[in-house]
């Protein structure tokens, strides 16, 4: 069963030797993400997964590699320990489990982890349904925990990657108020594709895999950080 849950951002600039001389910047944004996965892990999971967008749907095994060498920084990450080939395996992890990744390195988790990468534009029912296939012990892990990576809107200044688009500052809120909330609404899950992609968010499918999955009767839900630097969203929760 999912016994807790971290909502992180997932932009490779949280990683420090990426955004370089811009580090201080998301400072607060990583001392969040630091608490929400610390109560993640504090739950006791058996497994954890980390789950993000991109553009090859699919599961993740132990050990495979991401890398920032595409942002200009000699930096991979595994998830758990790499093989002893690790070096010259492919890296296949796109950027949102590759930030995961380090975040729980950071973390100092040693136990089982694992990465489901989310297409974008995938339905909320396929989302939903395949959720509670991480969740459910399925795996053989009767305590799973979610790390569940993805960024709100991308339009809400002129200098976003999105330009200005006037929605996007209520769409954050709502999403801001779900994760805040626990979701009793269901608003994640009802968040719609072509709205997704027109504000150019990349949480929607993870975090509608975390509403599908997640069927406690009691949550606490805290909202961690909320802002919107560079123009985008970005949203750290916990939920235990």
């Amino acid at each position: 069963m999912l016994v807790a849950a971290a909502v992180c951002p997932c932009p490779p600039l949280l990683v420090p030797e990426v955004a370089a001389g811009a580090a201080p910047e998301l400072d607060a944004a990583r001392a969040a993400c630091d608490e929400a996965i610390g109560a993640m892990l504090a739950a006791g999971p058996d497994l954890v997964w980390i789950i993000g967008e991109g553009t090859r749907p699919g599961v993740h095994r132990p050990g495979a590699r991401g890398s920032f060498r595409p942002f200009g920084v000699d930096l991979d990450v595994h998830l758990g320990t790499p093989a002893d080939d690790a070096g010259t395996v492919e890296a296949t992890l796109p950027p949102s489990l590759s930030v995961g990744a380090w975040l729980l390195a950071r973390a100092g988790w040693s136990g089982e982890v694992r990465g489901y990468e989310v297409a974008g534009g995938r339905s909320a029912f396929d989302n939903l349904d395949g959720a509670w296939r991480l969740g459910d012990g399925r795996t053989g892990k009767e305590r799973v925990g979610f790390l569940v990576m993805g960024d709100g809107t991308a339009c809400r200044t002129v200098k976003a990657p999105g330009y200005l688009d006037e929605r996007a500052e209520d769409v954050d809120a709502r999403i801001a108020e779900a994760l805040r909330t626990g979701d009793p609404d269901h608003y994640l899950a009802r968040l719609d594709a072509d709205l997704a992609r027109e504000l150019k968010i990349s949480g929607r499918g993870p975090w509608q895999m975390l509403d599908g999955a997640w069927d406690k009767k009691d949550t606490t839900a805290r909202l961690l950080y909320e802002d919107a630097p560079y123009g985008v969203g970005y949203f750290v929760a916990s939920w235990t």
